[in-house]
């Protein structure tokens, strides 16, 4: 069983976004390096990076540019994020609402340089008996402020429904599978690998998942923009050493089956369960399909309900409107305050990849 550190995490991370946000940085000026650290945890959708190091295929597209790129693992999520906010890494593995709420929010000027992966079923609703037309009034266990709490908003809104008709029970990731197992409990929303391991419980529905919301839970690699504008070789080598790593994962080969073996020890997991992580995974390893999801109207429209969502909960720390943090998107579009942006979507290096020009 693959331990998701980037889903385990999610509690504690709202928890702490206040805190954190009051810390930051904001913008800062950034030398011409040679040497770079981009942090990662394990998540099905990043082992490409740490079977990259393994596999000599970072050193090879570091040596390209004349670089040295460390891929550290950071055994906690949370950390992971609060070190790339502190400047102790260059570059970090994290999903698109922490990327806002955390370094954004708190005024790091980052950019998502890479469009890794969406939750594609691995995060769901789960109910027993009726669904969600029927959810109104009812009890909805999740780890509150998290990506959980942002599904279970959509789900309802699928429905004609508001995060006010329903009440919801913060549970702790660790205790969400024991307690859906409460004849108690009726509802419950969960992440892979605890949601799979409910959905087996006697009379567990999926109700909702994130497939109904395709590209809106996302797995980016974000790199301060400061360091990534003095040292554009850092973005072009990343982009090589992601999409040569994804292109052998996906292959259905004896090589690619080796690789995601590989990644599957390194994530402490069997091939089967990393491959079962996977299949809800919706990878982007064509670069031109990561372009084309980066540079579509959808992705607004989700930012959009991204950082509403997280106003809405008060994650953005002293705003006194959601357009108080800055997003850029390819092609000049811009959402919320323009004169602040902090978290930039930067399709230059994928494109670079997709057009073979890495």
């Amino acid at each position: 069983m693959i331990v998701s550190i980037r889903s385990i995490a999610r509690a504690t991370l709202m928890a702490g976004l206040l805190a954190t946000a009051a810390c930051s940085q904001g913008p800062s000026e950034a030398t011409k390096r040679t040497e770079f650290n981009i942090g990662w945890s394990i998540y099905a959708g990043w082992m490409p990076w740490p079977y990259a190091q393994q596999a000599g295929i970072v050193k090879k597209w570091a040596d390209k540019y004349g670089l040295k790129i460390n891929i550290v693992q950071v055994n906690d999520y949370v950390e992971s994020v609060n070190q790339y906010t502190a400047g102790k890494l260059d570059g970090v593995t994290v999903a698109n609402m922490d990327a806002l709420t955390i370094p954004a929010a708190g005024g790091k000027d980052t950019s998502a340089i890479i469009v890794g992966d969406y939750s594609n079923g691995n995060d769901g609703i789960l109910m027993k008996g009726g669904d969600l037309k029927t959810i109104k009034g009812q009890s909805v266990n999740l780890v509150e402020l998290s990506v959980s709490h942002y599904l279970l908003a959509r789900g309802l809104n699928s429905a004609g429904l508001q995060l006010k008709d329903v009440k919801t029970v913060n549970t702790g990731d660790a205790d969400i599978v024991g307690a859906f197992a409460s004849p108690d409990v009726k509802v419950a929303v969960a992440w892979n690998p605890q949601l799979n391991a409910m959905k087996a419980q006697p009379g567990a529905k999926l109700a909702f998942s994130s497939a109904d919301i395709p590209g809106e839970i996302l797995d980016l690699l974000c790199v301060d923009t400061a360091t990534l504008k003095a040292n554009p070789n850092l973005g072009k080598a990343l982009a090589g050493i992601w999409y040569e790593t994804t292109a052998l994962m996906v292959r259905q080969d004896a090589e690619g089956k080796a690789a995601r073996a590989a990644m599957a020890k390194l994530a402490g997991a069997t091939p089967e369960s990393f491959d079962s992580q996977l299949s809800t995974t919706f990878l982007y390893s064509d670069p031109k399909a990561a372009v084309a999801a980066t540079d579509a109207p959808a992705l607004v429209t989700t930012m959009t309900r991204v950082r509403d969502f997280s106003f809405s909960k008060g994650l953005f720390k002293g705003a006194t409107s959601a357009d108080a943090v800055g997003m850029s998107f390819p092609g000049g579009k811009t959402l919320g305050d323009a004169q602040h942006v902090t978290l930039r979507f930067d399709d230059s290096f994928m494109k670079m990849a997709a057009d073979g020009k890495l």
